[in-house]
């Protein structure tokens, strides 16, 4: 078949990326073209994203896209897919009308607290939506915003998840794709997508701020006011960076893998024809969320290489390049396995001013020794997240009824064997780590499929798996 070219917009907490991504039916090929820091910025005690920033880095990278094409080539579409619950709102002319909050902002804490203490509405909440009561939620960000500035009601035409946005700038529509509407607590368990009105209601949310949810391989129109792109389409992908990493695992079609997307977080989960649901799987904060087409991913958020980057910022000696890295790697790996192991779930290491000290409070709350050394932390962080993964497997399989085989992992977490082997280790299964952009893949997989370029996600996995480098850890006892 003749080659097709697509952008992967694939935005981080911490960084993005644009990827150019080739598909001749057979054979995938990714090339990187641009590649951006992301970071929230403070004011007067709140924390904010610089939207207007990310979509200038969005054109860079679109620009230097096209400028990476063969002679006579065109890009045939463009995908975008950010981590989950962050929104903006809008007017009937699409403009903002509320700064665009960090999940990570405080201002989420008493409303949660509230919910935590009304044991009748989280219960409801729960079995009409299927995702838990956590701080980073939209539903809690959105009650929040509309109890302080009320005019938010009468003001605001639209809430749209970030990938929605950036589809909006890219091609004018305002759609709110399932994958991503699925994360901000307001989205029906049922399996038909439709927003909960319990959830709405509750939280005090209009229901005309939304549009019916789209499936993730959705075309949405010529990509406009960019010359360079004439002709390209702007397709809605799965927007959570999730979802698409997810799409992009060489899963066994028996459904015996147990996934990890591992990054800032690591999102562990599977794919499933029903939902997790009841008062057990509220209790271990199971987050039923969606696929692109509408079928559901239990999943559970476990602190991942947000704890490592962040003990990393604490220390002047950090690496700066992949050599310093692999040494520092190699020294945290002499160090003995340590005997006890962060609570990764303590909410004092959600957003510290230094990673380290809440680490070492921590510790010695707990009477529990505190590394000297870098690689000490390394160690203990890595060892952490591991046993987090194990402990997410153990309650799937006690909830679901399953049995998993193996663990797939992609991100960075998949390039950090102290984290793979603790994995292994913790889980007793085999993990297998893939050197896999796995959401930008997941990305322009669905692109192609709204194109016609891939007849099915079955295939596409599957002819991606000869061409993928994997490396296998087995659990130690």
């Amino acid at each position: 078949m003749k080659r097709v070219y697509g952008a992967a917009i694939d935005l981080g907490a911490t960084s993005g990326r644009v990827i150019l991504g080739t598909w001749d039916g057979r054979q995938l090929v990714l090339r990187e073209v641009h590649r951006f820091p992301n970071a929230f910025c403070t004011l007067t005690g709140h924390d904010y994203w610089d939207i207007g920033g990310l979509w200038r880095h969005v054109q860079t990278g679109l620009a230097a896209a096209v400028a990476a094409l063969p002679r006579g080539a065109k890009l045939a579409s463009v995908g975008v897919d950010t981590w989950g619950v962050d929104h903006v709102l809008l007017n009937a002319g699409g403009r903002l009308v509320f700064p665009v909050h960090a999940y990570r902002d405080a201002r989420t804490q008493p409303g949660l607290e509230a919910l935590a203490r009304d044991r009748r509405a989280l219960a409801r909440l729960y079995a009409a939506t299927g995702i838990p009561n956590i701080f980073y939620n939209t539903s809690l960000q959105l009650a929040e915003a509309v109890t302080a500035v009320p005019e938010l009601r009468r003001s605001v035409h639209r809430c749209l998840c970030l990938p929605d946005y950036f589809n909006f700038l890219l091609s004018g529509r305002m759609e709110n794709e399932v994958s991503i509407a699925s994360t901000t607590q307001f989205l029906s368990v049922a399996p038909t997508p439709a927003w909960s009105r319990t959830a709405l209601r509750y939280f005090g949310v209009p229901e005309r701020w939304f549009t019916p949810p789209i499936p993730g391989q959705t075309r949405l129109g010529p990509v406009r006011d960019m010359a360079d792109l004439a002709g390209a389409v702007a397709v809605a992908v799965p927007g959570h960076d999730t979802a698409c990493a997810f799409d992009a695992m060489p899963a066994a079609p028996g459904g015996g893998d147990l996934f990890i997307s591992a990054g800032t977080w690591s999102l562990v989960g599977f794919e499933s024809d029903e939902p997790v649901l009841g008062e057990e799987a509220l209790a271990a904060g199971i987050s039923n969320e969606r696929t692109g087409t509408g079928g559901y991913r239990p999943l559970k958020n476990v602190p991942g290489l947000w704890l490592l980057e962040g003990v990393l910022k604490d220390f002047a000696a950090r690496p700066t390049d992949d050599a310093a890295w692999e040494t520092l790697l190699a020294a945290a790996a002499a160090v003995p396995a340590p005997a006890h192991l962060l609570d990764v779930h303590d909410p004092a290491l959600v957003n510290p001013a230094s990673m380290r000290t809440a680490i070492n409070r921590q510790l010695r709350l707990r009477q529990l020794p505190v590394p000297s050394k870098l690689a000490g932390y390394v160690r203990l962080v890595c060892a952490s997240i591991g046993h987090g993964h194990a402990a997410v497997l153990r309650q799937f399989e006690n909830l679901s009824g399953r049995t998993f085989s193996r663990i797939l992992i992609v991100g960075g977490g998949a390039r950090n064997r102290l984290v793979c082997q603790a994995t292994a280790d913790a889980a007793q299964l085999p993990v297998v780590a893939y050197e896999l952009e796995g959401a930008a893949t997941g990305n322009l997989a669905r692109q192609w499929l709204a194109l016609g370029a891939v007849p099915d996600l079955a295939t596409f996995r599957a002819r991606l798996v000869p061409a993928l480098l994997a490396q296998t850890y087995q659990p130690r006892g």
